[in-house]
């Protein structure tokens, strides 16, 4: 069983939790908290696998309190947020210090149901309790940048990335995309995150890092120097043809319980580009994006999968290695430089 506490200042928020995690026959809530000083005596008594908690609270925030958990008592955490700026703000800087998930709770005035709220809640969790907490950095991992590829501003130049991430994602794309040049390969990333959020995760990553990076519009091209993310709450896949790849944004049914789906990305990209592109799978629970990735495999791409090590959780990588569906796993120190090289330098795969 997965042990859970609960930390919110509502009580009806609290039992609300209660009954979607308690329904499921894998997870159990052990404790209940109003506030962090509640929780911390609590933690005396009871030791949870994962934590859920607040953002915004009155005798202390989320983010304080967990920075205070996670230096003498490290958790999994998961961050329940209002689907708002403010909240999609504080969330991201708590993902930075060490929760491993974040879920946006429901409000009258968002259409995010309370029936989507509760498939990621579990979803969350279940990541969560696989997650390896370790201590993050106050900086987001990174390393040397690589050299300009030197290539025109044209999406036929530099083939495609395309790259699928979950639990852990945050940190590292991160850690890949601050390793990019500004004249990098097109980039278009599912990340798997609520509504709301992916735009200030793209301003974040685009402040620290050189190629343009923003969240993706409908119909917009694959260039050289910008990475596209997906907005949740829609899917995203690559359309038109191979020369004048562009994305393509729709609202749809959830793919392997997530909407955006990475199968949906990759699985076009096999389509749209054949062989003419690098899939990347990076850490996350679950399987989403395996079968993707090794459709873009069968299709001639080359496909890397983050290895196990430097993984979160390692469940979408080794779901693809299962599948057979990468050329290469490596640690996530490595990718940038392997999905830029084959990107550009189409015969360098035996070097990577």
């Amino acid at each position: 069983m997965i042990q859970v506490m609960v930390i919110d200042d509502s009580a009806v928020i609290r039992a609300q939790y209660q009954r979607i995690l308690d329904a499921e026959p894998d997870i159990e809530v052990v404790a209940a908290a109003e506030d962090p000083y509640v929780a911390r005596r609590l933690l005396d008594e009871v030791h949870p696998d994962v934590i859920t908690l607040d953002v915004e609270m009155p005798r202390m925030d989320g983010v304080t309190f967990l920075r205070k958990l996670m230096a003498g008592r490290p958790t999994p955490v998961v961050m329940a947020s209002m689907l708002t700026q403010k909240g999609a703000e504080i969330s991201l800087e708590a993902l930075r210090i060490g929760a491993v998930g974040v879920v946006g709770k429901p409000t009258p005035d968002h259409p995010w149901s309370l029936a989507d709220f509760a498939i990621d809640l579990v979803e969350e969790v279940r990541a969560a309790a696989q997650a390896r907490v370790r201590p993050r950095p106050l900086a987001m991992p990174g390393g040397p940048r690589l050299v300009g590829v030197g290539r025109h501003r044209h999406c036929n130049d530099a083939w495609p990335v395309l790259i699928g991430a979950s639990t852990g994602g945050t940190v590292a794309l991160g850690s890949v995309l601050s390793r990019l040049p500004a004249d990098s390969p097109p980039v278009a990333i599912v990340q798997h995150m609520p509504p709301g959020f992916t735009a200030s995760f793209a301003a974040r990553l685009d402040h620290t890092c050189a190629p343009r990076i923003r969240e993706a519009r409908d119909g917009d091209a694959l260039v050289a120097g910008q990475v596209l993310i997906a907005p949740g709450g829609v899917h995203m896949e690559i359309s038109g043809i191979r020369l004048e790849p562009h994305v393509r944004l729709y609202e749809g049914e959830r793919v392997n319980c997530h909407c955006p789906s990475v199968d949906v990305l990759l699985h076009s990209g096999a389509k749209v580009l054949g062989g003419h592109a690098v899939g990347v799978l990076l850490t996350g629970m679950g399987a989403d994006g395996a079968n993707g990735l090794k459709a873009m495999h069968e299709a001639g791409a080359f496909t890397i999968a983050q290895d196990k090590e430097s993984c979160v959780v390692y469940g979408m990588p080794q779901a693809a290695m299962a599948l057979g569906a990468a050329s290469k796993q490596l640690p996530l120190d490595r990718i940038a430089e392997a999905m830029v090289r084959i990107a550009v330098d189409r015969e360098s795969h035996a070097a990577v």
